[in-house]
């Protein structure tokens, strides 16, 4: 599954190609287009390429192709009965994204693009994913720049073992308490959707496609030495605040400590520390105070990190986003504001054809657009935003 009608058969990808390529016809002579190579978020759950439309940066002068890639149980379940000869399990979805990128070296010079200048760039799952084949060595040669849009979340991945142990408890949920390849095989989608991990997926340590966590990669060096752009959002954690409020769950002050605690899996007394840190006198409400615990611990400071590794062995550009009226295209309006929550800068880069809420964005933010574009392209064309 890797697509809204919840087929298999989602394998494509899109290509879009500035005008003076179309005008000429795919078989185009002379220079080539810098290449840049959308990886979409969704927790590795959800999303589909088809959700996004990038004109705003083939106006200035790239070529973009968005991808699909299998996602939850069918991307990235592991379980040692789907182990290869190497006894390896689980990251299909990673595999998948890197067969996209072996198509682009093979065929995208056919549509003006540049195999030599390929950048790679993802927001939330589809960042953590662009982090991941920085770290690959199955994705080494196959793009040289990298941009990260809120994809630091998750820098120590699941051993082997423990992925395949999660995978077996899958399999029994799901009805299949043989444990063997032939009845996962044989399951529909459905059952393997009301099975499946709704919360998200993470990939997990592969010796072909993972061998190590992505942290220790980055401490070391030993990952893909590329120019790199990481970046998150001032607000991130907001929306997920937000999806607890409409799911009738919303933190108050009685509650904000046992968010907290639930919020970073931490035991009560941790938490009280992390409150005394973050205290509700501090923010206009306990939603908002919420949001900044869980926007520090979860994506601000595991980008730093990555940031203060990474640095050591390429040229490394961080940024945050912090348009505080971004407008949220993706949930209604709640008892507190969005600010920069997560995802929010995707539309200052891209439209977004399937959002719930569409918006525009005002005269005031469109000059913030346009820079963010240029700082994107500039550094698909020359490693430099």
């Amino acid at each position: 599954m890797c697509s809204s009608d919840l087929s298999e058969d989602c394998l494509f990808l899109n290509v879009f190609t500035p005008s003076q390529v179309r005008a000429a016809g795919p078989r185009r002579s002379g220079p080539h287009y810098p290449v840049m190579v959308w990886i979409h978020g969704g927790a590795l759950v959800t999303g589909e390429s088809n959700d996004y439309i990038p004109a705003k940066l083939v106006q200035d002068g790239v070529t973009v192709v968005t991808i699909n890639y299998r996602l939850g149980a069918l991307g990235f379940l592991a379980h040692p009965a789907l182990a290869d000869a190497n006894g390896q399990s689980g990251d299909y979805g990673l595999m998948d994204q890197q067969a996209a990128l072996r198509w682009v070296q093979h065929n995208i010079a056919a549509f003006g693009g540049n195999p030599h200048n390929v950048t790679i760039f993802g927001e939330s799952a589809g960042g953590l994913s662009t982090l991941s084949q920085v770290a690959s060595p199955q994705a080494r040669g196959l793009f040289d720049q990298a941009i990260v849009e809120s994809g630091s979340y998750n820098l120590k991945q699941a051993s082997l073992s423990s992925a395949e142990a999660a995978g077996e408890a899958f399999a029994a949920k799901a009805g299949c308490a043989s444990q063997t390849a032939a009845c996962l095989r044989s399951l529909p989608v459905s059952a393997i959707l009301a099975s499946e991990n709704t919360a998200g997926y993470t990939p997990n340590i592969n010796s072909e496609v993972l061998p190590e966590t992505l942290q220790t990669a980055f401490a070391t060096g030993d990952f893909n030495r590329v120019p790199i752009i990481n970046g998150t959002n001032h607000d991130e954690w907001r929306l997920f605040v937000a999806l607890s409020e409409l799911e009738g769950n919303p933190v108050t002050a009685a509650n904000y400590q046992s968010m907290i605690s639930s919020t970073l899996g931490v035991p009560a007394a941790v938490a009280a520390v992390i409150a005394a840190k973050y205290p509700l006198s501090g923010f206009p409400s306990p939603s908002v105070a919420l949001g900044a615990v869980g926007t520090d611990a979860i994506f601000a400071c595991p980008a730093l990190t990555t940031d203060q590794s990474v640095s050591r062995f390429v040229p490394t550009f961080a940024y945050e986003f912090n348009d505080e009226n971004a407008p949220e295209e993706f949930l209604p309006a709640v008892s507190f504001p969005y600010g920069a929550a997560h995802a929010s800068e995707i539309q200052y880069l891209m439209d977004l054809p399937t959002a719930a809420f569409p918006a525009t964005l005002s005269a005031q933010q469109q000059p913030l657009a346009s820079i963010m574009k240029g700082y994107w392209t500039n550094f698909a064309k020359r490693g430099f935003p």
